[in-house]
């Protein structure tokens, strides 16, 4: 007896010694460990519309078979939405967690943007990316133990290595690149062989990363550069679309981007499995604001990226966790704000000492409880100028936004424009494409979401512009949108 005794002491120290792999041998002679921590791996593609992937398309030309695999492995939302319709504003609120009132980043700079002689107000001004004293969802999560890298677009600051993330590859304020094939003349990035393609190397960036990164629990971020411009593909994809029968070499050349996008989507949920990650990480793909409209791939809504009409916030979203996360459709609201602490939650990070907009979709998505139904807001005291008035199904064809708010409450949208103080109001339900402006037609609804929307104004300390543009010149204003409006196919 005591010869066992002494034995099973040496046993249980040596186990101790071995660390944690030891643990599972053990059995009843330790405590159980502790579970593992999950990864977290977020892909945030850019400019990606919301119809734009295979499973969610309204056309058959798009292939995304890795994607699609992936939303039937997890949770898709089907009414998830950007925190702003271009760029910089969406990721600010992603990776902070806020609305854009409370740090700044309403547009990619400056914020005069258009003519002059059609902008009525002054702006605000913008910020250009999120000051360091705003605590990201990386540097909450490196409070838990987290290894946290970046692989592709920061545009939120001169350097992500600064916010958070001990890994930076290609990332900057930069907010595109002008050579999708290399040289990439990007910063923090060296130059691959001639001829390489930058999604391809960025994915091989995220893989090496997450294999040397595997022994801790890790945050890959992956802002992808594509799909947004420059048009740039492999040659074989693009004929191939043509093929399909798209004809214009642009689009044919943005769905082959799509595809490219999704080999290596493929490639990354492989490596997860391969390296035996999969089921303890949580899969986060999605993108930071709607698609440019082209005419081969009209979406059911309406605008795309820049408008704040559905087509420019709606973004496809799907969140993969093996045995936690049942897979299937979600019909609830959720915005990218809700990110921030939800991760928080899931991993046991430290609560940042800042306001979180967002809310925490822990027990909504394990099953538990459904959040509580809550009004959604977007702030844009900003001018953003057309890109193609026959597509882009603005207010009018100068501007694809003008300065203005908007709030969904439940199946409604209000949109505020400050210019005049015009209200616009939809029943998404019934109006998904935002064509039928009810509201002359239900002043009580536009009263009821009004005071909702001028009461998260003032609680939030949103600036809205009122100074007045002395360079407008209303009959001009006019006499451009009158020139432009026949020219504007009926959508």
């Amino acid at each position: 007896m005591k010869l066992y005794t002494i034995s099973m002491s040496l046993c249980v120290m040596l186990l101790s010694v071995c660390g944690g792999k030891a643990n599972a041998s053990a059995g009843d002679l330790s405590q159980a460990s502790t579970p593992k921590k999950p990864n977290i791996l977020m892909i945030v593609v850019d400019d990606l519309g919301w119809s734009d992937v295979g499973y969610n398309q309204t056309t058959d030309l798009f292939e995304t078979p890795n994607i699609d695999e992936l939303s039937k492995q997890g949770l898709r939302f089907d009414q998830a939405y950007a925190g702003a319709a271009n760029c910089a504003p969406s990721r600010a609120v992603l990776m902070s967690g806020q609305y854009g009132p409370r740090h700044g980043v309403y547009t990619v700079s400056p914020s005069a943007r258009g003519n002059e002689k059609t902008r009525k107000l002054i702006p605000i001004k913008n910020k250009r990316g999120l000051s360091t004293d705003v605590i990201t969802i990386a540097e909450s999560l490196k409070t838990a133990g987290y290894s946290t890298g970046t692989f592709g677009k920061w545009h939120l600051g001169a350097d992500p290595d600064k916010q958070g993330f001990d890994v930076n590859v290609a990332g900057s304020h930069q907010g595109m690149t002008f050579h999708y094939f290399s040289p990439y003349e990007l910063p923090n990035i060296e130059d691959g062989p001639e001829g390489e393609y930058l999604t391809d190397r960025l994915t091989n960036e995220v893989i090496d990363w997450v294999k040397s990164s595997k022994d801790q629990p890790f945050f890959a971020y992956v802002p992808y550069y594509t799909v947004h411009t420059p048009y740039q593909a492999v040659i074989d994809k693009v004929d191939k679309y043509h093929k399909k029968g798209i004809r214009s070499k642009r689009e044919a050349t943005y769905a082959a981007m799509v595809e490219h996008m999704d080999d290596n989507v493929g490639r990354i949920l492989e490596m997860l499995s391969s390296e035996g990650l999969a089921d303890n990480t949580v899969v986060i793909f999605t993108s930071d604001n709607g698609g440019y409209r082209m005419t081969s791939f009209p979406t059911p809504l309406r605008g795309g990226k820049g408008s704040y009409y559905d087509g420019g916030l709606r973004v496809p979203l799907i969140i993969r966790w093996p045995e936690k996360v049942k897979p299937g459709l979600d019909h609830t609201p959720v915005i990218n704000a809700d990110f921030y602490p939800t991760l928080v939650n899931i991993t046991k990070s430290k609560q940042p000492n800042q306001v979180l907009d967002g809310v925490d979709l822990t027990k909504h998505l394990l099953g538990k409880k459904r959040i509580a139904e809550r009004d959604l807001f977007w702030h844009f005291p900003i001018y953003l100028q057309a890109h193609n008035g026959l597509t882009d199904q603005g207010q009018d064809p100068l501007f694809r936004t003008r300065p203005g708010s908007a709030i969904r409450s439940g199946n409604w949208k209000l949109i505020q424009y400050f210019e005049n103080n015009d209200f616009e109001l939809y029943d998404l339900t019934n109006d998904s494409a935002e064509k039928n402006n009810l509201a002359s037609e239900k002043p009580s609804k536009v009263a009821e979401l009004k005071i909702k929307l001028q009461t998260w104004q003032q609680r939030i300390g949103a600036d809205i512009p009122t100074k007045l543009n002395h360079e407008y010149d209303a009959v001009i204003n006019q006499q451009l949108i009158a020139e432009k409006l026949p020219q504007i196919k009926e959508w």
